[in-house]
Order: structure tokens, then sequence, then C-alpha cells
């Protein structure tokens, strides 16, 4: 929404430390969403202080954002996938455009920045295509849990069977950070085949409340939908 007024809420959760570090997590992005210089010495003040590292690269994620709006020197536009990304599209048709992305060298390259690989995360989403979708499957295997939820994502929004086994084997593991099979079972709900719906219900039990709360949305939304409903407002 990316709405001024929340700024004061985003700001008393992202310094809540007894909040899970998914939700800090997501009140630092929706800061970096709104995107204006008035957010950036809340932000640098977790990327030091926050305890969780999936905060801090949040944090530090969000601040590369508000410093890419500042230069770009205007609004931002809009995703193709009707979401806010942690990037400019204009960034991201950039890094499209570049050598070796399709290749996914920059997005499986643990010594490249956080703010680029995820960059090329987004970039190699717009594209699509077979290739590009195989790099992001193996990105799966990346040191940072955040970015691992991150790709789990990119998946939910691109629906493409070829992930399903990856994605199963992320929900599966029990000693995957919390965040990243979360993201997982909304990326099997997405896909929706019988694969992975049996998959959803199986681990709508999960002992990790995170997880099976997020299966259990993701059975939900799937019913929601097939009844002829729309979660999009008109």
């Amino acid at each position: 929404m990316q709405d001024l007024d929340a700024i004061p809420t985003l700001e008393f959760v992202l310094n809540d430390l007894s909040l899970h570090p998914i939700v800090r997590h997501e009140a630092a992005e929706a800061l970096g969403a709104i995107g204006v210089e008035s957010n950036v010495p809340l932000l640098k003040s977790s990327l030091v202080l926050d305890p969780a590292q999936e905060v801090r690269e949040t944090c530090e994620l969000a601040l590369s954002r508000i410093e890419e709006l500042k230069n770009d020197g205007r609004s931002d536009d809009s995703s193709p996938f009707l979401s806010v990304d942690p990037q400019l599209q204009l960034l991201l048709v950039t890094l499209f455009m570049s050598s070796g992305l399709f290749s996914g060298e920059v997005l499986l390259d643990d010594a490249k920045s956080m703010y680029g690989r995820y960059a090329a995360l987004f970039a190699l989403r717009n594209n699509g295509g077979d290739e590009a979708v195989s790099a992001i499957v193996k990105s799966l295997g990346a040191k940072s849990a955040l970015l691992r939820h991150e790709v789990a994502y990119v998946l939910r929004q691109l629906q493409n069977k070829t992930a399903s086994n990856a994605l199963s084997g992320i929900l599966r593991d029990v000693n995957e950070h919390p965040m990243v099979r979360h993201e997982a079972a909304e990326a099997l709900g997405s896909i929706a085949d019988d694969q992975c719906i049996a998959l959803l219900e199986e681990f709508a039990k999960d002992p990790v409340r995170l997880v099976s709360q997020s299966c259990e949305v993701a059975l939900n939304m799937l019913e929601f939908e097939r009844s002829g409903k729309s979660f999009e407002v008109i």
C-alpha cells in the first residue's frame, strides 16, 4: 500500500524484538517500499542492532532501495506482477540486459551484494523462460535464508510446475528456516497439483506454527479460488 501513515506502526513493529523475525522483516521491507528518506535512520539502526540476520539483510535491501529511488529522481514504477519489488524496474531492465544474467551467474554468486542478487532474481522472474526458472530454482541452495525465502516467493508468482520438487524438499526439511518453509508452502499452493495439495495437507500438522498455518492458508486460498471467487480488488 506504501501508505505514509503506516510508518509509526511499522517503526514500532521493527523495534519490537519480542516479535518473530519474519514480522520485523516484513516491517523493514514495507519501510523500504514506502521509500521516503525519513525512514533511513530507523533502518540504519536496525541494520546494526537487530539480532536476526534476515532482518539486518532486509534493512540493507530497504536502504539500497531508498537510495536508488533518490538517485533515480522519480517515483517507482510497478512490477509486471503487480507487486512492489525491492528494486526499481529501471534497475531490473538494466540488469536484464547485462551479460551472464540469463545463466543466473549474478543470482548464484555469494560474493555479490544482496541488493544485486535480489535485482537479478526479479529480472530473471520478469524473463520467465526455462533457463531463468532453472537458475531461480538452483538458488534455493543459497546461503542466505532471506534470499532463499524470496526465491520461494518468486516461484509462487511464476507458478511453474518444474519447481514443485525443489519446493517440496524445502517444506519437508525441518532444519530449514521457518520463513523459507512458509514461502515454499505458499508457492506449492499456487502450483496446486495433486502432489502439492497432498503435501500441504500433511504439513498443515507441522509442529512449527508458522509452517502449519502457512499450509492451512494455502489450502484455504485454493479452496476459495476454486469456488469461483477472486482476491483481486476491483
